[in-house]
């Protein structure tokens, strides 16, 4: 399965997350701090980044800008609770995969991820069995 950071400053949101996914097979390191997320990234094999917007000293759009120079081909996915048009055009823009609005429902979260992961092209390391 994928190995995957959640990001998110509210420690029980990503520890939810963490639990959802872990269920599913994947193999998640959560993280409250922004600079330790962007240095997990750094060494590679990662999959996939689920950040939210709302961080302590960053963005989660600035995360994102932050990974995908560190790891281009990492996928990413923005979660969160104040969803506006301009955050989510920014991060498509700066190659997010896909949007996902809290609170996390966690069907559309596995669906999403399941969805992200199975993307072709050049933009993962997963491929199929």
């Amino acid at each position: 399965m994928a190995s995957i950071i959640v990001l998110d400053d509210v420690s029980d949101a990503g520890v939810l997350v963490k639990r959802i996914l872990e269920r599913q097979g994947h193999k998640v390191t959560a993280f409250t701090e922004e600079e330790d997320a962007i240095r997990h990234a750094a060494k590679g094999g990662t999959d996939l980044a689920i950040l939210d917007i709302k961080l302590k000293r960053m963005t989660g759009v600035e995360v994102l800008a932050e990974m995908k120079k560190i790891a281009p081909g990492i996928k990413v996915i923005m979660l969160t609770g104040y969803p506006t048009l301009e955050t989510a055009r920014e991060s498509l823009k700066l190659g997010a995969s896909e949007y996902c609005v809290k609170p996390i429902d966690k069907e559309e979260l596995e669906s999403k991820v399941a969805e992200v992961l199975n993307q072709g092209g050049d933009a993962g390391r997963v491929s199929a069995p």
